[in-house]
């Protein structure tokens, strides 16, 4: 039990479903929709569709997705909704242009989006609710006007110099040529009328006809190598879940080529050590920081679109690499970093349960605030920049090659036990995310803690040169992790977000967390 004198939430309780999600109107729309009749997917495709309109910064239809549901029988199922590169983006033909690096603003970052296609299927396979009716919530704020909620107006003023670049983005993100603030009304219409093409006809709506031509213009008068062939190719896949034991518990991911492995590798290499036991926060956050280096490392080295390149998923979570990884870590000084990465910023998580507890962990992002910074106007759809992870070298395992998919840094989670969900779980936050699964989850299986307990905690990130911690941390751990030899700075941002829902079967009750950090909330029925 939480102390009450002091600041914080309490998890949110109900027996006949729940919905987490980072924006109060987004957990509304899921809940309504379980409410209405429908199931955990049901939820999930309302909320998120919610959140392309209340969070435009984050998620779109735009981008892409990755979902792992567990239904109530059993399983796991991991569905890969990521976009692939155009069928004429090979190294060579970017050297032909002069392109020697892929920034975010070129529309050259532009992979052709997965989401919508995502949706349809999951909602084909597995939905209950007709799509119109889902897609209802988030046709009306985008047509009506959305109200800018208080960490969405902070995002958006960080990021609004992104929104000058390309004309349909700057009068659609821009108001009066200044950045949505708190409690005003962000209106896509065109949106709106992308998103009804959708109910009606499915993925044909997105990637055939009036919005795949649109887009399509948008791209290549900007100079794009996209083509209508990879619109119609774009299509999502059912995909085997990778896993690893870890306190009585199996933890899920997808596989490559998103990053989740990079969250097994870090729980195989934190079992049993200081990050789990220790008292001093200092020693914690000093295991957490090494082993994201030495397996940041070794995601970056090996980890690619598995069609196109051998990734060793088995040795990668044996326990033999688990152990090496281990004894690489000093506990007394800290570990150079790997050379530094692609950053990425923005994503959505959000998670649902059902009565019958089918579990749905959804996971969605543009890549980077406001994704490429490209717009169609006609559709009201910005477009990702998901293309910027892509190396332009040959023979790396995430180079560039056509219809390929690239690294991917979004990850939803699932915990299971004798086979049934315990626990969908995500911790958005760009590269932070696999750190951020393993932590959280030492926090939880590991340490004992409740999903909001967990969520609420201070949080560290070794990455890109520099350990930051959040402010939230006392000024001895800085110190001490200084004098560890860690170049540490006090974060100037939140770090990340997340969202839970604990499945307590033995008493037919759900238990979710929502993170302070964002503007949403758990709530459950």
């Amino acid at each position: 039990m939480r102390d009450f004198q002091r600041p914080g939430r309490s998890v949110a309780v109900g027996e006949r479903g729940m919905v987490a999600t980072s924006h109060p109107l987004a957990t509304l729309a899921g809940l309504d929709a379980l409410r209405a009749g429908g199931n955990a997917v049901d939820a999930a495709l309302a909320a998120v569709a919610v959140l392309c309109v209340a969070e435009p910064h984050m998620v779109g239809v735009g981008g892409d997705c990755f979902v792992l549901y567990a239904p109530a029988g059993g399983g796991v199922l991991a569905l890969n909704g990521s976009g692939r590169a155009p069928g004429a983006a090979t190294p060579e033909r970017f050297a032909e242009l002069g392109v020697t690096g892929i920034g975010m603003d070129s529309v050259h970052s532009v992979t052709i989006p997965g989401a919508v296609d995502a949706w349809c299927r999951l909602h084909a396979d597995h939905g209950r609710t007709p799509l119109d009716a889902l897609l209802r919530p988030a046709v009306a704020l985008a047509e009506e006007g959305c109200p800018v909620h208080p960490r969405v107006a902070r995002d958006w003023a960080v990021h609004a110099h992104r929104l000058s670049h390309h004309p349909a983005t700057r009068a659609l993100f821009l108001s009066e040529g200044r950045p949505f603030q708190l409690g005003d009304r962000f209106r896509n219409p065109a949106l709106a009328d992308t998103l009804r093409r959708i109910a009606r006809s499915g993925r044909a709506g997105f990637y055939e006809g009036p919005v795949r031509d649109g887009l399509l213009r948008t791209l290549t008068n900007l100079g794009g190598l996209h083509a209508a062939g990879d619109f119609n190719a774009q299509r999502c896949e059912y995909v085997e879940p990778i896993s690893t034991e870890y306190h009585g518990f199996t933890v899920h991911e997808c596989p490559p080529n998103g990053q989740g492995i990079a969250a097994l590798m870090m729980l195989n290499a934190l079992n049993g050590t200081p990050a789990e036991t220790a008292e001093d926060e200092a020693e914690r956050v000093h295991w957490l920081a090494e082993a994201t280096k030495l397996v940041y490392a070794s995601r970056d080295a090996h980890v690619g679109d598995p069609r196109h390149a051998d990734v060793p998923v088995a040795e990668l979570l044996s326990d033999r690499y688990a152990a090496a990884l281990r004894a690489a870590i000093r506990p007394d000084g800290a570990l150079p970093f790997p050379p530094p990465v692609v950053p990425h910023r923005d994503t959505v998580y959000l998670c649902a349960v059902d009565r019958d507890l089918n579990a749905v962990s959804f996971i969605a992002s543009l890549f980077d605030s406001f994704g490429s910074g490209i717009t169609d106007a006609g559709s009201g759809v910005l477009l990702q920049c998901r293309g910027r992870a892509f190396r332009l070298q040959p023979g790396h395992p995430n180079s560039v090659a056509p219809g390929k998919r690239p690294l991917h840094t979004i990850i939803p989670g699932m915990v299971t036990q004798g086979g049934a969900a315990v626990m969908p779980f995500g911790v958005m936050g760009g590269q932070y995310q696999a750190t951020g699964h393993a932590q959280f989850l030492v926090d939880v299986l590991g340490r004992g803690l409740d999903a909001q307990q967990a969520l609420e905690l201070p949080r560290s990130f070794a990455g890109d040169g520099v350990l930051s911690i959040e402010t939230t941390y006392p000024p001895a751990v800085y110190e001490a992790l200084a004098r560890r030899g860690h170049r540490v700075e006090w974060s100037p941002a939140p770090i990340g977000g997340g969202q839970a829902i604990r499945i307590d079967r033995a008493r037919g009750v759900l238990i979710g967390g929502s993170d302070p950090r964002k503007d949403g909330c758990a709530l459950g029925w």
